[in-house]
């Protein structure tokens, strides 16, 4: 399978993509689902947006921990990253800029939020990540050659301070990459939440979306 996500379906909510003011893409964990994430949408939604979910081969866009080796969760990584590129392209298509493109996920999927945004760094609408971060090993080195090439894309980074999956130094570490590309990043972190997502990142987020129909 050297691209296991080739045909993804993506699941489609909100107001239709022609008709839309702004996208929101949502990226589900591991072992989740594209309607499980779109939950999110009933609580950080607006009028005049568009929804979309892609759904992972096997309800996981890599195998093993975002902290392996990159090689090891290949050729999952590459195939989820171009996945998640064929949806924003759709929206492209549909005539909708960079700039109105929100990208949220949770656990799995906010670590594909921050390493697509990584990867392949433009002006979005906005990036959010929930209990995630950047992929790879301890000593990686993420963007350093694109520097600013996030261009004050607005950022959310939301995390505990004890979650089992995700390191703290990881988070502060992905927050620090997002800044030296010129992410606008808000990062917060909750004392013993434990990995899951709040309510206060929930008013934080529609906080942020709200600005890409507001302009």
């Amino acid at each position: 399978m050297d691209d296991p996500h080739l045909n993804a379906p993506v699941l489609q909510a909100g107001v239709p993509l022609k008709q839309a003011s702004a996208v929101l893409i949502l990226l589900h964990g591991r072992g989740a689902t594209a309607d499980s994430i779109m939950d999110l949408a009933n609580y950080i939604g607006h009028d005049g947006f568009a929804y979309l979910a892609p759904q992972a081969n096997g309800n996981t866009w890599y195998p093993y921990s975002f902290l392996e080796p990159i090689a090891k969760n290949e050729p999952w990584l590459t195939s989820a990253l171009r996945c998640v590129n064929r949806v924003v392209a759709s929206v492209l298509k549909a005539g909708l800029s960079r700039e109105k493109i929100a990208i949220a996920g949770f656990s799995q999927g906010a670590c594909l939020t921050m390493e697509y945004g990584v990867r392949l760094p433009h002006r979005y609408g906005a990036l959010v990540g929930l209990s995630g971060g950047v992929i790879g090993p301890p000593g990686t080195k993420w963007g350093a050659e694109k520097p600013k090439s996030l261009s004050d894309t607005p950022a959310f980074v939301g995390c505990s301070d004890v979650d089992p999956h995700i390191p703290l130094e990881r988070v502060h570490e992905t927050v620090a990459v997002l800044k030296a590309l010129g992410a606008e990043v808000i990062e917060q972190i909750y004392p013993g939440m434990g990995h899951t997502i709040n309510e206060d990142e929930m008013k934080r987020c529609k906080a942020l979306l709200r600005k890409l129909t507001d302009s």
